[in-house]
C-alpha cells in the first residue's frame, strides 16, 4: 500500500457537504467512486477539512492508500473522467505515509464571499450571499481584528458542534472590496462548526449599522451564541486550501490551480 495526495475544486450546491452520508449525494462519495475506478480497488479518501452543504471549494486536499500503480496524470485524468462536471481533481502527487490530509494540516483558509448591491443577480445565486443594504467594509474590518488570536470562540458555533474545546487560534480575518462584491478571508489553526459563517453573519450587521465594531469582542467576551447574529447561507463559503508542513511538499495554492498540473502533461506532451 502507498499513499497520494491530491487536491480538488468542486461546487457544493448539488451535495449534502463532504462527508458520506446515507441517501444523500456527498464530495466524499462521488471521489472514492472515482478513485475506485481508476485503482480497480476500493478506495476510502480523507479530507483536510468538512464542508457543509451548499459549501464550494477551491482546492479541498485529501490523501488515500492504495496497492494500485498509476501515474499522477492516469489518477488525474482518469479520476476526473468518472467525476460530475461540478467536481474536479486540479493535482495528484505521491506523498509520504506520514503526511495525514486532516491531522498534518498547519492551517486552514476560507473564503466567504458577499454581492452587495440593490439586485439580485441570476449568475451568483449560489456563488455569494447577496445583501442589498450598503455596508460599510472599514467597519467590519475594524470589528474582525478583535476577533485574531487565541479565543474561546463559543459565541460563534453551531449548537450542533461537537468539539470538546471552542478555543481556536484565527490568524486572518479579513474583508476587501471589489466592485460589488466583498470578500471575507478567515485562516485558522482549526475551525468549529459554522464558526466561519457565524462569524460572517455577525461581520454583516456591523458593516449595517446595526452595530458598532466594538460588538465583535463583546460577542466573543459573552460566549453566547444567542447574542451573534444569524448565520451566513452556505453558497458564499469556499474552503480555499489546507497548509501543511514543507517537508510534505504540497503544492501551495498560491501557485494557481492549472500551475500544478500543466508541468507535468506537457512534459509528456512528446509521447503523445
Amino acid at each position: 500500500m502507498h499513499r497520494i495526495a491530491l487536491g480538488l475544486e468542486y461546487d457544493g450546491s448539488r451535495y449534502n457537504g463532504w462527508q458520506i452520508q446515507s441517501h444523500v449525494p456527498s464530495i466524499q462519495d462521488r471521489l472514492n467512486y472515482a478513485l475506485s475506478c481508476v485503482a480497480d480497488e476500493a478506495v476510502s479518501c480523507v479530507g483536510s477539512g468538512r464542508t457543509d452543504t451548499g459549501v464550494h471549494a477551491r482546492e479541498q486536499v485529501a490523501h488515500f492508500d492504495t496497492s494500485a500503480k498509476r501515474s499522477s496524470r492516469s489518477w488525474l485524468l482518469g479520476t476526473n473522467s468518472n467525476l460530475p462536471d461540478d467536481i474536479n481533481v486540479i493535482w495528484v502527487q505521491p506523498i509520504s505515509d506520514e503526511f495525514h490530509a486532516r491531522f498534518s494540516a498547519l492551517s486552514r483558509t476560507y473564503h466567504y464571499v458577499i454581492l452587495n448591491q440593490p439586485v439580485r443577480s441570476a449568475l451568483e445565486r449560489r456563488r455569494a450571499w447577496w445583501v442589498r443594504e450598503p455596508l460599510d467594509t472599514d467597519r467590519m474590518i475594524t470589528g474582525a481584528k478583535s476577533l485574531l488570536g487565541r479565543h474561546d470562540f463559543e459565541a460563534f458555533r453551531a449548537s450542533s458542534c461537537q468539539s470538546s474545546s471552542a478555543v481556536r487560534e484565527l490568524h486572518t480575518l479579513s474583508a476587501s472590496r471589489e466592485g460589488a462584491f466583498i470578500t471575507i478571508e478567515c485562516r485558522a489553526n482549526a475551525f468549529l462548526h459554522h464558526m466561519v459563517r457565524n462569524i460572517v453573519g455577525s461581520l454583516v450587521k456591523v458593516g449595517l449599522g446595526e452595530h458598532e465594531p466594538a460588538w465583535m469582542e463583546e460577542l466573543l467576551a459573552q460566549k453566547d451564541r444567542s447574542l451573534a447574529a444569524i448565520t451566513a447561507p452556505p453558497h458564499g463559503l469556499y474552503f480555499i486550501t489546507a497548509e501543511y508542513p514543507p517537508e510534505f511538499a504540497v503544492p501551495a495554492a498560491s501557485a494557481g490551480t492549472f500551475a500544478k498540473i500543466l508541468p507535468e502533461i506537457s512534459s509528456m506532451s512528446g509521447d503523445m
